[in-house]
């Protein structure tokens, strides 16, 4: 053997040494994580997306591709989690393998979709495939598909790219998102009182999409939040591990008990607790699964109305990215043609679900299923509660624009849904993910700059734009929460230090882009009451202006509406400057 196919078997060993150990680490079976303490998590800053109806007027419809795979083209595989996101891709590909007359066939490539839903066998893929690629340039390349909010914590496998000479790189398209199927499930009490969640504990995969949803919940209604999975804090949230998102459910309709250490403001008390999980953060099917085999949990929120935070993104390595530019274009062309199709055309759509089932291979769901809960539906669970089930939408070409922010006067929704949840994961979690990649190294916007020139001035399908009635006030609310952005004295201008508070409340309400915004005034009790009721106007009505000059695309007419409520209700007792501090406030209701 030489000295080259030696070093190869070497690294490939370390790789599945390496990851093999990983699994084992976060799964919590070779070692428990040292006691936290609780923390409370400052608001958990996102970006607004689109919520409408999805569907494509004036798109003529092609014909769909066949079931005959093609015997040529640059071989290519895609690795993907059980996820309705993908539909676009799956028609554009015809099928498991490509098929003729399919868009990717068309683009000159042979591609084999394979379900992978394990997210750390990906990374491990990622770098098995970067020392072939090195070995012969020739070979397969991989690309691999994961939820937009987890690319941080998945990042982390760039060390280990480092060492074999490459890196990350973010296909700079996404087929489509999650809108609904990913959920924080949990009794219903939890809807009407967030404070409910407290001493309760939630089943999930760890540092991941679903997770986030919960933590974002968590955030923008003040809970508290224990980060340490082996013990159990009564005064926050809890979270119980599990190794994928269809075992966080089973966790829930299994009644699966946890044994843990009572922590109480951060200190062991010496009291062992029985734990079991309250509530789940999972997708479909698992959500399927808890309503059908158990019951007892509704949708407390979802990516529906956290509408930008759940983006499907593909990744592969730099050295097959940089080497096959020709072929990047074509694949985001046949997703973007796909796109337009799979929102227009009900048989469109119905091909990519059969597609979808022969891909996930589960025996029990056929395409009607997908398809079913794509479109996302209200059944009955086990005992007789209507809740919330599936939910996902496709993207074209003008969705990816609004995405990254290259429509005009956009907002990168997804530079700002990255950096959120890294930086929440980092501190949550310093131990697993100490730091993470900045997005700018892995993203190159050039491909997608180049298909918005090809395509500059011809009748493109638009974007989903939310749509919001000016005069609709919020029926349900989702959160709500206060904000000490500082005002001048007496004033409805901001201080220099409010720019931050600003920013951070902008970035929070552009990811939960399907919900009204109601921003109210609160002021204390020193001086005249009817000044004091204007100026709580003013302020509100400032902080509307200042997000709405900032996004007009993710501020639209209507979304935000003003209340002013001057002295009226306090939170606490005036009797003391700490006091009239608290109660000069802006709170932030989300809802719908």
């Amino acid at each position: 053997m030489t000295t080259r196919g030696k070093i190869v078997i070497g690294l490939l060993i370390l790789i599945g040494a390496y990851f093999g150990i990983n699994k084992l680490v976060n799964s919590d079976v070779l070692f428990k994580k040292a006691t936290t303490q609780s923390v409370l998590l400052p608001s958990i800053e996102l970006p607004t997306a689109s919520g409408g109806s999805g569907v494509q007027q004036g798109v003529a419809q092609t014909p769909l591709p066949s079931a005959t795979p093609v015997q040529t083209g640059t071989p290519l595989t895609w690795e993907v989690m059980a996820w309705n996101s993908q539909m676009a891709a799956m028609l554009a590909n015809g099928g498991p393998r490509t098929t003729q007359g399919s868009a990717v066939a068309a683009s000159g490539l042979n591609l084999q979709i394979r379900r992978q839903d394990d997210t750390s066998k990906m990374q491990e893929d990622l770098v098995k495939n970067a020392v072939e690629l090195q070995n012969n340039p020739n070979a397969s390349g991989l690309i691999v598909s994961i939820m937009g909010d987890g690319l941080p914590a998945f990042s982390s496998v760039q060390a280990l790219l480092q060492k074999v000479g490459t890196g990350l790189a973010v296909i700079p398209y996404s087929v489509g998102k999650s809108f609904g199927e990913d959920k924080l499930m949990g009794p219903k009490e939890w809807r009407d009182n967030p404070k409910a969640a407290l001493g309760k504990t939630i089943a999930c995969y760890l540092r991941d999409g679903d997770q986030n949803i919960a933590l974002k919940w968590c955030s923008d209604n003040g809970l508290k939040i224990n980060p340490d999975q082996t013990t159990y804090d009564p005064q926050a949230v809890n979270f119980m591990a599990a190794s994928d998102f269809l075992v966080a459910a089973e966790k829930y309709t299994v009644g699966s008990v946890e044994s843990r250490d009572k922590i109480v403001d951060g200190k062991n008390t010496g009291v062992k607790m029985e734990v079991r999980a309250d509530a789940v953060a999972t997708w479909t099917p698992g959500d399927v699964n808890i309503a059908q085999q158990k019951g007892g949990l509704v949708s407390i929120v979802s990516t529906k109305e956290y509408s930008n935070q759940m983006p499907n993104i593909m990744v592969t390595t730099k050295r097959w990215y940089d080497a096959h530019p020709k072929e990047v274009a074509g694949l985001m062309t046949a997703f973007a043609q796909a796109g337009d199709q799979v929102k227009a055309h009900p048989a469109a759509l119905s091909k990519a679900a059969d597609i979808s089932a022969e891909v996930y291979g589960d025996k029990d769901k056929n395409g009607g299923y997908w398809l079913k809960y794509y479109q996302g539906v209200e059944e009955a669970d086990k005992l007789g509660n209507v809740v919330s089930l599936g939910g996902s939408k496709a993207f074209n070409f003008s969705d990816n624009l609004a995405l990254f922010g290259l429509n005009e006067g956009g907002t990168n929704i997804y530079a700002s849904v990255y950096k959120t949840f890294g930086d929440v994961q980092s501190k949550l979690y310093p131990q697993e993910l100490p730091s993470y990649v900045p997005l700018d190294q892995m993203l190159d916007l050039g491909p997608l700059r180049a298909m918005q020139a090809q395509y500059k001035g011809k009748n493109v399908a638009p974007a989903d734009k939310p749509q919001f009635a000016a005069g609709d006030e919020i029926r349900r609310s989702v959160s709500r929460r206060a904000w000490n952005i500082e005002f001048n004295t007496g004033q409805s201008s901001f201080t220099p230090a409010a720019e931050r508070q600003l920013n951070q409340l902008f970035d929070d309400l552009v990811v939960a882009g399907s919900l009204k915004v109601a921003v109210h005034g609160h002021t204390d009790n020193a001086g005249d009451p009817q000044r004091n009721q204007q100026l709580s106007e003013d302020r509100a009505l400032a902080v509307r202006q200042w997000l709405e000059a900032k996004s007009r695309s993710a501020f639209p007419e209507g979304r935000i509406q003003v209340f002013a409520h001057g002295p009226s209700e306090p939170v606490v007792s005036n009797a003391t400057p700490a006091g009239k501090a608290k109660n000069r406030r802006v709170e932030i209701v989300l809802g719908n």
